[in-house]
């Protein structure tokens, strides 16, 4: 029997990808929907579904962005991801009788499994798409589903009335999606600043988690939510977090886990667990061993939030805390990932700990919670903009805030009473949102695939120039160095329309 709770944990996952189907293969291409397809969202919706059938519930607040969704529903990326699936199996046949080295021979035979699982995980549950996996875990109450902004903009850096039309799609795009409009939302970079609590109040937003530092420099806490104008904030515990996320201390860089950043060259394949992460000689990959170090390191996950809470009671705040990561870090960066989020989802209960949602949460502390007057922050390095804004990436800043102006330019005419619907604006506003996600900006700051990164910036923005000027984009063969625009299966009901109120208020 589990001992009566102690408090209350908040498990939080985002779930992110820009869009990638038709903008190159490799390294950052769809070869990158693919890998965290494979080795993060399937064994994740598994390890859900395996909970969901135990009895559990009100187990994880689990985000999705539009353009994520849209890729996991689209048909062209489902048949393409069962042939990857397909490539993936043939690549262990080949290793496994193209080599005498007996250690690849077992790597061989283990990813040949691993392939296999997928494969049937993917035909048994996601044929029909990834929002035909996850409902069954939303109308079960698994898990509660957290919308976000269409194309995960970094919501501070857009005019108001461009930042409510793209949460209002990104919650509507869900709503069809998953069969109901999500009353929380993960804000993208967990960027906040004030006045956009307005904006997402007159959206209907109800809760969402910013970061830790964000409510420090309010003079606030993290161990209950609190009232920033009409919507309910939540706090992400950086010490419990980089438990897993930190990358020097973190349990994945464990010596017994399966090494990320070295591949076997011939084969492509990870064959080699982390060892020393100091050290570049690595011993070979061990399942049994990376199966023990899942166990130690769940029992200890479960007993530091255990202590976290029971201090929390001893100096008199709320026994809650909330933890949050990207659902790519479990699976794709970290192997055992889903393995671990399992039994530390099991093991919390036992310990004392209650596991529950952030909806859950807010619905018991809307009553209470106290008031907050938040500054502007993010997770991101120096918890401030500077990845999205910074003088690194100041010529893409004045690229989106060009293309804002010109929207909501173009748009003004809409206000008209009885304006009809125009595609041509609706593209539009799909290309600015597209120039607007985070993802370019921070790949450029932190140089990480830059170079694909200011291509698909100057895709959308030639896209959105085109439609601009009257013209239609090239849907085929486009420049080498200029990726495809991309069709309205993102945000495919996105009706330019919506900036128009946001566009008076702007201007009030």
């Amino acid at each position: 029997m589990s001992p009566p709770p102690v408090g209350t944990l908040c498990v939080v996952l985002h779930t992110h990808l820009p869009w990638l189907a038709g903008h190159g293969t490799w390294p950052v291409g769809e070869e990158w929907l693919h890998q965290a397809w494979s080795s993060s969202y399937l064994p994740l919706v598994e390890v859900l579904h395996g909970l969901a059938d135990e009895g559990r519930g009100d187990l994880v607040s689990l985000g999705i962005t539009s353009t994520l969704a849209a890729q996991l529903d689209d048909p062209g990326c489902l048949r393409e991801h069962h042939a990857w699936l397909a490539r993936w199996q043939l690549r262990a046949e080949e290793l496994a009788v193209g080599t005498r080295d007996p250690h690849l021979r077992v790597a061989a035979s283990r990813e040949w499994r691993a392939a296999a699982g997928a494969t049937r995980a993917f035909e048994r549950r996601w044929r029909h798409g990834g929002s035909a996996a996850l409902r069954p875990l939303v109308d079960a109450g698994t898990v509660e589903l957290l919308g976000g902004p269409a194309t995960h903009p970094v919501l501070p850096l857009l005019p108001g009335s461009l930042a409510g039309a793209a949460v209002t799609a990104g919650l509507d795009d869900a709503a069809v999606r998953l069969g109901r409009r999500p009353g929380g939302i993960w804000v993208p970079e967990c960027a906040v600043a004030p006045g956009l609590q307005d904006v997402l109040d007159e959206a209907g937003v109800s809760h969402l988690m910013v970061e830790e530092a964000t409510l420090r420099a309010a003079g606030r806490g993290t161990d209950r939510l609190w009232w920033w104008g009409g919507v309910l904030v939540a706090g992400r515990d950086l010490a419990l977090t980089d438990r897993v996320w930190s990358s020097r201390s973190g349990y994945p860089s464990g010596p017994d886990y399966q090494d990320f950043h070295h591949l076997d060259e011939g084969s492509g394949f990870r064959v080699w667990r982390v060892t020393d992460p100091t050290k570049p000689d690595k011993a070979g990959y061990d399942p049994d061993r990376a199966a023990a170090a899942v166990s130690r390191d769940a029992v200890a996950f479960a007993g530091a939030v255990r202590e976290r809470l029971l201090d929390r009671r001893r100096r008199g705040e709320e026994p809650l805390a909330v933890v949050a990561w990207d659902t790519e870090l479990f699976g794709h960066w970290w192997h055992e990932g889903p393995q671990f989020l399992a039994q530390a989802l099991r093991l919390l209960p036992e310990a004392g700990v209650r596991v529950a949602t952030l909806g859950r949460v807010a619905a018991e502390q809307a009553g209470r919670a106290p008031e907050v007057d938040l500054p502007t922050g993010s997770w991101g390095h120096g918890k401030d903009l500077r990845l999205w804004a910074g003088p690194a990436v100041a010529d893409l800043r004045a690229d989106q805030q060009a293309v804002a102006a010109e929207l909501l330019s173009a748009v003004r005419p809409s206000a008209r009473p009885g304006a009809h619907r125009d595609r041509r604006l609706d593209a539009m506003t799909r290309e600015a949102l597209l120039l607007h996600a985070s993802d370019w900006a921070f790949m450029v700051s932190r140089d990480s695939a830059a170079g694909y990164a200011l291509d698909r910036h100057v895709g959308h923005l030639s896209a959105f120039r085109a439609l601009a000027a009257g013209q239609q984009p090239a849907t085929t063969h486009p420049p080498a160095h200029l990726p495809a625009p991309v069709p309205n299966v993102v945000v495919p009901h996105l009706d330019a329309r919506t900036l128009v109120d946001g566009l008076v208020a702007d201007e009030a």
